[in-house]
């Protein structure tokens, strides 16, 4: 780790803060002097090898988050914003990085201010009111702050996947999840039984009766059964992790309630060690995977992008949900491909194809501007209500993972990675990308200028400079 010369600061003036620990104090259970100190938190030196080993074994701080993790993410997010022509140029990368790395409270500042100006410009443009009804400007909605939190904090949520797994396997060994989720309902004299129920409904509950729609498919019964489980039986672990994110709002709180219970029951229904043990025998076969731990292909895959617990972290996966408008309606990423916050997805992912090909998984092998390579998959997913005139909701998912990673996915069988023609060349988003030759280009990159020519014939009618 030491040969990558980490630059922590941050990091480490956050984990003296939380030790209470002074200066001194804490060069000396680093093992280091104090100026040496000092000049690792302002990022005037990397931090050293007996520093980083004395920081996990004394503080449990997990090394492989130094070198990546928020920084790099919040590079993406400013470069992508600084973009916009509202800014004269865009600063060197070295320049986010050094923001990103030293002062990543005040990147979040800067992202969640221009964020601001984007909701404000798009409700001018569409004559809508550039002031919430309560007379104040947002800085995010409830749903990007929340969204924002999950992204932040690499999906995974450590006190609720671990009682999540506590509860899947009570002693040391994965159970019935449905079994568990009745009798821990009925411990608190609620009753779950299986009735018939109009289309699109799930469950309702009628006094100390859950009633579950037997015509929904098995996976999001127990789902739903679960999320229940933990509204019902974790919720002071809930509202304990909701009280250290801080919120901005009411709204933001209970949507994030939601999510964490959906967390739960997603953990829950595939815990962590087991589901990790069983992806890599499995060689990460979303459909064999969906039958040993009966989820669908969407929970599956979600649950893969998850598997970032410290010290047993499982293959790093990026995972998308699109609808058929190309929306992006779910995004995580634990690798360094990002998405686009503030504007449309790469027309080239193979996810956008799903839809044409429904029932099957296209593979795709892809590079990105930055000379990174990934194996993509995606598949169509259709969610049916069970009635003839009941509306199908239908999206996309995207899993991937870096080519150093493809040994351990089966979809990665029969395809050649040695050749870097068959690799197609993606990006985040048409606003921030470089490519000066892609036939799908929908906007000219905002950092760029243009130049347009009067016998140009190709099929933009610009050329990026």
């Amino acid at each position: 780790m030491a040969t990558q010369k980490i630059y922590a600061g941050s990091a480490l003036r956050e984990t003296r803060a939380r030790a209470g620990l002074t200066q001194k104090r804490f060069a000396e259970t680093l093992g280091v002097s104090l100026p040496y100190l000092s000049q690792m938190e302002n990022n005037h030196r990397p931090i050293s090898a007996g520093a980083l080993l004395r920081l996990a074994q004394e503080f449990g701080m997990d090394l492989t988050t130094l070198a990546a993790g928020d920084a790099e993410r919040m590079v993406i997010d400013m470069q992508e914003a600084l973009a916009d022509p509202l800014f004269d140029a865009t600063p060197p990368l070295a320049d986010l990085r050094l923001a990103a790395t030293n002062a990543p409270v005040l990147a979040r500042a800067f992202l969640d201010l221009y964020r601001a100006h984007r909701q404000g410009q798009e409700r001018l443009a569409a004559m809508d009111q550039a002031i919430g009804a309560d007379g104040r400007n947002s800085l995010s909605t409830p749903w990007e702050e929340v969204r924002d939190f999950f992204h932040y904090c690499d999906n995974y949520i450590d006190a609720v996947d671990r009682a999540a797994e506590h509860f899947a396997c009570p002693d040391g060994v994965r159970q019935d999840p449905w079994q568990l989720a009745v009798t821990a309902l009925a411990k608190r004299n609620i009753q779950v039984q299986l009735a018939e129920m109009p289309a699109n409904s799930v469950f309702r509950r009628q006094g100390d009766q859950i009633l579950v729609n037997a015509a929904s498919e098995p996976a999001t019964r127990l789902f739903q059964l679960l999320h229940l489980v933990a509204l019902e039986r974790q919720n002071d672990l809930l509202e304990a992790t909701l009280d250290l994110a801080r919120f901005r709002s009411e709204t933001a709180r209970e949507i994030a309630r939601v999510g964490m219970a959906n967390y739960f029951a997603g953990a829950a229904l595939m815990p962590y060690r087991a589901f990790m043990a069983a992806a890599k025998a499995e060689r990460h076969d979303l459909e064999r995977l969906s039958h040993l731990f009966g989820g669908s292909l969407e929970q599956v895959a979600h649950r893969l992008s998850t598997l970032q617990r410290p010290g047993a972290k499982g293959v790093p996966f990026f995972f998308v949900r699109v609808d058929q408008a190309g929306t992006i309606t779910k995004r995580h990423s634990a690798t360094r491909l990002q998405f686009a916050r503030f504007g449309g997805a790469c027309p080239l992912w193979n996810v956008h194809q799903a839809f044409e090909q429904p029932g099957r998984f296209l593979r795709q092998l892809a590079e990105t501007p930055d000379g990174v390579r990934y194996l993509l998959l995606s598949r169509d997913v259709s969610k049916h209500a069970g009635a003839f005139n009941a509306p199908v909701r239908r999206f996309a998912i995207g899993l991937g993972c870096e080519v150093t990673q493809a040994e351990g996915m089966v979809y990665a069988d029969g395809l050649d990675l040695t050749k870097p023609r068959v690799f197609d060349p993606i990006g985040i988003s048409c606003r921030i990308c470089p490519r000066r030759d892609c036939h799908q280009r929908s906007v000219p990159p905002m950092d760029r200028p243009l130049r347009i020519p009067a016998d140009r014939d190709g099929p933009l009618p610009y050329e990026i400079a």
